[in-house]
């Protein structure tokens, strides 16, 4: 029974952190930055300015990645640093609200530390997959996982978005008031579903049983992993293959709010969109790890980089609002499944003992992702004035990343 609570709590981490990915980064910060906060200077100005805060966050989690990584597993404290991280980001997103009209560089400092908290946090949590499912399918187990975190975070929007626009019904002086409480909903809702991990969640071994770490320690273990991936055909191919079809997948995600935007469609029709992408994507999390059981993970991951190739070729074509609900269906029938199945493909090939570390690496292989794809849209899109070739020449991402992908071994089956 312990077993069984331990593969809930933990999977039900990711319905209690998605709500900071879906509510505050994909959905309300954005807008209230730009119509609240920032709302005196001009509209490129703020742009530059969140998507330098984005980078930001993203490079202090690239550099920090294997460093607390190794640190975690050295310690075994990889629960305790999530948590550490967790009430980083939690404490941040509830600073949103009292933040008020201050100034808006504040702001962005803090959501800066809310978004590296939600990001670090993440590193220590994957590294307990392996643990949590010792003796259960690691792809019905990441699968999960990513299920929960879809469903809780639709859910969570869907009822922000419903008190922000019965703001005035509610009780609320100003529709602002009822989306700043948004962030506050989000905080709690973070912090109260991640205590059945701390308290369900066994903690795991370190690898130092001393539990005595030096820094000189610590960077001579990150190198020596950095050695031992490049020196391993098949980690650092998967990892090369990862990086350039997940820069893809996070370039969609990032950019298809502003590319239906450009192409004329309401904004509505986008949040609708996002909420049909969150909801599908709950089941078919779960169920593509099944797929995966019939026809081999490494095909599955073959199955839904393929899929991503047609959504972009589509994404091309496409001319209404009901062609955009057709693409958010099949992004979320493909987008968990990719990530959970990456997740758990990666979880056989590393040494179990090293799993933070390790992890780091992927998580920092994960966060420099964004980088190709977002440059490769805005410079299409610049040069040929046509919108339309910037969606397209993202293909191009997933065309390399299959054929890399393609020359990975898949590792045997793990059964215990």
């Amino acid at each position: 029974m312990k077993k069984h609570k331990s593969v809930f709590a933990w999977a039900l981490y990711d319905w209690a952190n998605s709500v900071f990915a879906t509510v505050v980064i994909a959905g309300f910060f954005p807008v209230v930055f730009k119509q609240y906060w920032a709302s005196d200077i001009a509209s490129d100005e703020s742009t530059f300015w969140l998507g330098l805060a984005n980078s930001s966050a993203s490079l202090m989690v690239v550099i920090l990645a294997p460093l607390l990584g190794a640190i975690a597993d050295f310690t075994g404290m990889r629960k305790r640093m999530l948590l550490a991280f967790m009430i980083l980001g939690v404490v941040a997103t509830l600073l949103f609200y009292p933040l008020g009209e201050l100034a808006w560089w504040l702001v962005l400092s803090t959501y800066i530390f809310a978004t590296l908290g939600f990001m670090a946090a993440n590193i220590f949590y994957d590294a307990m997959l392996i643990d949590v499912s010792r003796n259960y399918p690691i792809d019905k187990v990441s699968g999960m996982g990513f299920g929960f975190g879809y469903l809780g975070g639709g859910l969570l929007l869907l009822i922000c978005v419903l008190i922000s626009e019965n703001a005035l019904l509610l009780g609320f002086s100003t529709k602002m008031d009822a989306v700043l409480t948004a962030f506050i909903l989000t905080g709690i809702w973070w912090f109260i579903f991640t205590m059945p991990l701390a308290f369900w969640v066994k903690e795991s071994e370190p690898v130092n049983l001393e539990k005595q770490v030096t820094v000189s320690q610590v960077f001579a273990e990150v190198w020596a992993t950095f050695r031992k991936i490049t020196k391993n055909r098949q980690i650092a191919l998967f990892l090369l293959a990862y990086w350039i079809y997940i820069d893809g997948v996070d370039t969609i995600i990032r950019m298809a709010v502003d590319y239906g935007l450009a192409l004329g469609f309401e904004a509505g029709n986008l949040i609708t969109a996002l909420l049909i992408t969150q909801f599908v994507g709950f089941p078919a999390a779960i169920l593509y790890s099944y797929f995966g059981d019939k026809i081999g993970v490494k095909r599955a991951l073959l199955v839904a980089v393929a899929v991503y190739f047609m959504i972009t070729i589509m994404g091309y074509q496409m001319e209404t609002s009901g062609d955009f609900y057709i693409l958010a269906v099949m992004i979320g029938l493909v987008q968990g499944g990719v990530q959970a199945l990456s997740r758990s493909f990666y979880a056989r090939l590393i040494p179990e003992s090293h799993a933070a570390e390790y992890f780091g690496v992927y998580n920092m292989m994960g966060k420099a992702a964004a980088v190709i794809g977002p440059v490769l849209m805005g410079s299409v899109a610049l040069l040929t004035g046509n919108h339309r070739y910037s969606i397209l020449s993202i293909a191009l991402l997933f065309i390399i990343g299959f054929v890399v992908l393609l020359f990975v071994k898949s590792p045997a089956e793990r059964t215990s």
